[in-house]
């Protein structure tokens, strides 16, 4: 089973700013995120974020991310820009996790790349 996760988490929340550099217990939510993301058996994890700060945290922490541009209005469009910008493969399969999940299990995560991968065969 392979699939890749991207992580789609922007700074200009207007309800919770910086919503993803928030820190529970001591870490950021979008390590949080990532982190579970990891435990999940995913091939590759990639946060696609339009701050540098969030860059730089994920980057800080050991992970990858790539910057997309800040007019993208929803995280499904920053996925997508993350998508062309890695140049996967057509059959590649991708799942996206919100970056403000910070308790979303990897079993969940797993389960969902687990079923694109069956659908596809």
């Amino acid at each position: 089973m392979k699939f890749s996760i991207l992580i789609p988490a922007r700074l200009g929340s207007t309800r919770l700013p910086a919503k993803p550099l928030i820190k529970l217990n001591g870490r950021t939510m979008i390590d949080r995120v990532y982190q579970n993301c990891l435990a999940s058996g995913a091939e590759d994890v990639l946060v696609a974020t339009d701050a540098e700060s969030i860059r730089n945290e994920v980057e800080g922490f050991g992970g990858k991310a790539c910057l997309t541009s800040s007019h993208l209005v929803s995280g499904s469009d920053r996925v997508a820009s993350a998508v062309l910008k890695q140049e996967f493969s057509n059959d590649h399969v991708i799942v996206n996790v919100q970056g403000d999940e910070p308790f979303i299990s990897a079993k969940v995560i797993r389960q969902v790349g687990e079923q694109v991968n069956k659908e596809r065969e």
